[in-house]
């Protein structure tokens, strides 16, 4: 038997006490650089290009140009979080939730308090349901690619 067998035991020689937190700072790293890139993509391309304010007078402006391309930019954090999450700690449940939605769940609570003024009812609906759909998504893509 060796030292790597008892319990509570490095998963590997380099890991030390505090690398379950390390694997989480390094997923939530890779999620806020997801993040803000597919932001950054999505105000220059969508929003200078796209969006006028002839075509989000509309629900269905708002949702194809708003509210779905930020689905898609929460997604692809959340995915990107769950990849980089390191193997051993990966497998307890609670532990990758927190690498995974961490990063999407912040950057909503963020932009709620700089933005509560301005918010009515049906963008704060949207964004709460846009960011569980794009969690949900980039959590089941991730756990997809896995198997």
């Amino acid at each position: 038997m060796t030292r790597y067998d008892y319990p509570r035991a490095p998963a590997r020689r380099d890991d030390g006490g505090g690398a379950p937190v390390l694997a989480l700072m390094r997923a939530w790293a890779a999620g806020i650089v997801m993040l803000l890139i597919t932001e950054y993509l999505q105000a220059t391309l969508v929003y200078d290009h796209l969006a006028s304010e002839e075509k989000l007078e509309t629900f269905l402006g708002r949702l194809l140009l708003i509210h779905l391309p930020n689905a898609v930019c929460i997604a692809v954090a959340a995915w990107a979080a769950g990849r980089v999450h390191r193997d051993p700690y990966r497998d307890a449940p609670v532990q990758h939730l927190a690498a995974v939605l961490t990063v999407p769940v912040a950057a909503q609570a963020l932009n709620m308090s700089l933005q509560w003024q301005d918010l009515a009812a049906e963008g704060l609906v949207m964004s709460n349901a846009v960011l569980v759909v794009g969690c949900v998504t980039g959590y089941a893509t991730e756990r997809l690619q896995e198997d």
